[in-house]
């Protein structure tokens, strides 16, 4: 048997997650009637069983077709069963930091409310994440961590709401998403001005509070400054390797990573096809690709897990089922293909997919596992101070 440090759930239905033993492999998902059994080798299951696994940017559930699904079980807690919490705890990610965006602070205020009542209703099933401690508590308990990061920045309508936002649980905020905010522009934004003097304000009200500055979906000028005027280590939760896509405005520049990594920043990679490859086939091995020019540029420890994508699969045959089509004409915009996710990567099996394909191209077990979620638990220690 394997020796792990997780605790998990000490119920029956904890079996849908227990892998069913091989010959130097193992079968996991064996006994969920919800997702198709899948073999792994023995060191591929060690490595999720025994690492602190942590995907910084993940949507929950993100296909539109599950938005009805997702509304009960916020305004209806009750309503999310064992089985819904073990299609979560079955992907082996002891922690998210989920995908949501807000228009203001009451609409932030509402959207924490609603998931601390899921989480406070299910406290066996659910931790929020406010410290790294938090992390290793999820890990040893089994439970789904949930950390409030925000893709948005319009929420920060006065400098008093970054202090009234940590007070309720936010840890991390993006400075823009597509285009341009009063705080800074997005990645889309055509004029390309950066961070703003309120943004600059903004940044340094984050770091006296201890919350994490999100570069994702930051344009260029804006990571620029950002890395510049923050005064704490700055991340980016979910981008990819502009030197592999040139024409990927979401991904980032490696003069950008390399101020990134000599702040101590990590940045996570995701598993969006258009921003991966810009052309089909787009593979596993083409999203590792993205891992190894960070760390050959930069360093192994400035990597790590930023999917962009849900728990659930997306691979349904229509490109239009998740969300990211842009009201534009430009076809670097918009998803190509037939699946928004990179394929294989698209279920709850998605972290163990990725472990198999850096074991696959010869990364060590250390290293798996920084990428996995030490690289987040250690930059983000350094930035909450906890």
């Amino acid at each position: 048997m394997l020796t792990t440090r997780r605790t998990f759930l000490r119920s029956a239905s904890a079996a849908v997650a227990a892998p069913v033993v091989l010959r130097r492999s193992y079968r996991v998902f064996a006994q969920s009637p919800s997702q198709p059994e899948k073999t792994y080798p023995e060191r591929v299951v060690r490595l999720m069983r025994e690492s602190v696994v942590i995907d910084m940017l993940n949507q929950f559930l993100y296909r539109t077709d599950q938005r009805d699904l997702l509304n009960r079980w916020l305004d209806q807690p009750s309503t999310f069963t064992e089985a819904d919490f073990q299609k979560f705890h079955s992907s082996g990610l002891t922690a998210i930091g989920f995908g949501n965006g807000a228009n203001s602070l009451a609409d932030a205020q509402r959207l924490f409310s609603r998931y601390n009542n899921l989480m406070l209703t299910h406290p066996q099933w659910f931790q929020r994440i406010e410290t790294t401690a938090d992390f290793a508590s999820a890990h040893e308990t089994g439970r789904f961590g949930i950390l409030f990061n925000l893709q948005s920045s319009a929420q920060f309508g006065e400098l008093n709401d970054v202090n009234t936002l940590f007070g309720l649980g936010l840890r991390a905020s993006q400075l823009s998403y597509n285009f341009r905010t009063l705080v800074a522009d997005g990645a889309f934004e055509p004029h390309d001005a950066g961070v703003s003097e309120y943004g600059a304000k903004v940044i340094e009200r984050m770091n006296t509070v201890r919350m994490a500055v999100d570069l994702g979906h930051a344009s260029d000028q804006t990571k620029l400054d950002a890395i510049q005027l923050s005064k704490v280590t700055p991340i980016i939760s979910h981008s990819n390797c502009r030197a592999l896509i040139p024409n990927g405005l979401r991904a980032t520049t490696d003069d950008a990573l390399r101020k990134l990594a000599a702040r101590g920043g990590v940045m996570g990679i995701t598993d969006i096809a258009f921003m991966v490859k810009s052309t089909e086939p787009v593979t596993v091995e083409d999203v590792v690709d993205h891992y190894d020019h960070v760390r050959d540029l930069v360093g192994i420890e400035h990597v790590g897990m930023g999917s962009d994508a849900g728990i659930e699969s997306n691979d349904l045959g229509d490109p239009k089922i998740g969300q990211r089509q842009l009201d534009t004409a430009d076809p670097r915009y918009h998803v190509h293909g037939t699946a928004e996710i990179v394929k294989g990567l698209q279920g709850p099996t998605r972290a163990y997919e990725l472990t198999a394909a850096l074991v696959r191209r010869g990364y060590t077990d250390d290293h798996i596992r920084l990428i996995l979620g030490g690289n987040w638990a250690r930059v983000l220690k350094e930035i909450w101070g906890a």
